[in-house]
């Protein structure tokens, strides 16, 4: 079954005249969604493995960096950072099946508080979503370079051929593509559930030896037994963007809405049932990675967290092995942004914001194989850029720190929009119907905004994140700039739009 079609006509601003936002649309036929249709396969166990899938990356490598801060200061985070998270995915549960449209994060702002704020926010998402698969298919070039002993200089070749082999996946049909998400997903879970397996029955793990093995002076503690705040109470805000690795990504869940057979039942099960598996995953890997050799020092400045686990329980000798067992996480992460990127790239194309070419599907396949497309490209294009003008080693360090910070960046500000969209739309629209609802209600979705602007604060004053945020910074200047000269007069009466200007009509004239 095909869906993505729209109404064009329904109650839209006659064409080529501005409404009270500044914002002009055009007049499309039938012919415009015909060719940028999408076709639905998911349920609640694709959505789920969607959600863990893009995720579980995060597990393997980057949240240890943390570390340097101390145990204290990591654990104390990501319990901030997991009550976040749990306000924004039940926010998602309860605005995803109301507004079931692909727009996912820019349709709830878009429907709660215009067009521009719809488009601040799909800019957001859109960083997120474009870097963090670059960020994560260079380390999985720094796994495949360990395991077949090629040179530094070969790495932007492993870029090209992970980026062709995954976006062709996405490409040749959403069944294939659901199929490979719930494989790596079940296979990189099922890997860290032998380590965590491992862990418990190795007699090895030892918490005060080796999880409190750093002193207030930052040094290693050869017998353990620190402080467990060794940095004081402050290191925990310091911790807080690499605490968010370990749930980065969960919410693209909404951008399959049009792609599942049932958004309204199924979408909530997905998202809660997803980021109660991460929780339960996230704890477990900080204290069963960290309770044993090399220990939270040793973590703390480690690139591959989970391979010194396994080389402490199973030895050296099978590193190889290992790296490559280690690799299916970070391929299942790869795939399922890829796919948000493209659902993302071709939502705000399909509604005008992006040239409206870019939300053409294939004709048969019924994918957005050039939004796919698109986004690897310019993925792959930043990491060219950076690679070949700074060289080697400074140009993985940029890679790696700087791009993962920029997509930390931009993914909190679209939890801040996130929040605010859910307290608009509880408030403007309260008799919309809303097949789920929210547990935690506002007040949820307001602890999310908060921690999310402190974690984005804290990137600003810190001068190690500054980089990504002026990187953020002159990225949504350009984007602002195209959409003033250019997008706003070209708006499309999408599903997102259709519904913005329509379903909740009545409502805001009461507001």
């Amino acid at each position: 079954m095909s869906v993505g079609q729209g109404n064009p006509g329904v109650h839209a601003p006659p064409a080529g005249v501005q409404n009270a936002a500044g914002v002009t649309y055009t007049t499309v036929d039938q012919n415009y969604f015909e060719a940028r249709r999408l076709k639905r396969h998911a349920r609640v166990w694709s959505l789920w493995a969607l959600g863990v899938g893009a995720v579980i990356s995060g597990h393997y490598s980057g949240w240890n960096l943390g570390l340097a801060n101390g145990f204290g200061a990591m654990f104390f985070a990501t319990i901030i950072i997991a009550i976040m998270y749990l306000g924004l995915t039940f926010s998602l549960a309860e605005m995803s099946p109301a507004l079931p449209h692909t727009g996912g994060a820019y349709s709830f702002a878009r429907t709660s508080m215009g067009p521009w704020a719809g488009y601040v926010t799909g800019i957001a998402e859109n960083i997120e979503f474009v870097l963090t698969p670059a960020v994560i298919v260079f380390f999985i070039s720094s796994y495949l370079s360990a395991i077949f002993e090629t040179a530094p200089a070969f790495q932007p070749v492993y870029w090209v051929l992970c980026y062709a082999l995954f976006v062709g996946l996405n490409i040749i049909g959403v069944e294939l593509s659901f199929k490979v998400t719930v494989g790596v997903t079940v296979a990189a879970l099922a890997v860290l559930g032998f380590f965590y397996v491992s862990v418990l029955f190795s007699g090895q793990f030892d918490f005060s030896r080796w999880a409190l093995n750093i002193g207030p002076d930052g040094a290693e503690l050869p017998n353990g037994g620190g402080p467990f705040l060794p940095m004081g109470i402050g290191s925990i805000l310091a911790s807080l963007p690499f605490a968010v690795w370990l749930f980065l990504a969960i919410e693209q869940l909404p951008l399959a809405a049009e792609e599942s057979h049932d958004p309204q039942r199924d979408m909530p099960k997905g998202i809660i049932a997803g980021i109660l598996t991460l929780i339960a995953s996230a704890f477990l890997v900080l204290f069963l990675n960290t309770g044993i050799a090399p220990g939270a020092a040793g973590l703390g400045k480690s690139g591959e967290p989970l391979l010194d686990g396994f080389r402490t329980l199973f030895g050296t000798d099978i590193a190889k092995i290992l790296a490559a067992i280690a690799v299916i996480g970070l391929i299942a992460s790869f795939h399922t942004i890829i796919f948000a990127f493209g659902r993302q790239i071709y939502s705000l194309s399909r509604a005008g914001y992006f040239p409206s070419a870019l939300s053409v599907t294939h004709g048969e396949r019924k994918t957005p194989y050039v939004a796919l497309i698109a986004g690897a490209i310019l993925g792959l294009l930043v990491m060219l850029i950076i690679w070949f003008s700074l060289g080697a080693d400074s140009g993985g360090a940029l890679i790696g720190g700087t791009l993962l910070n920029m997509a930390v960046a931009g993914a909190m500000l679209a939890y801040f929009m996130q929040g605010m969209s859910y307290v608009v739309l509880k408030k403007k629209f309260p008799n919309l119907h809303r097949p789920y609802k929210s547990p935690f209600g506002v007040a949820g979705a307001v602890i999310c905004m908060v921690i999310a602007a402190v974690t984005l604060y804290f990137q600003l004053t810190d001068s190690v994140f500054r980089t990504a945020v002026i990187g953020v910074v002159v990225y949504y200047a350009v984007m602002m700039a195209y959409f003033l000269l250019v997008g706003r007069h070209k708006l499309i009466l999408s599903p997102e739009e259709e519904f913005a200007l329509t379903k909740g009509e009545s409502e805001y004239k009461s507001y």
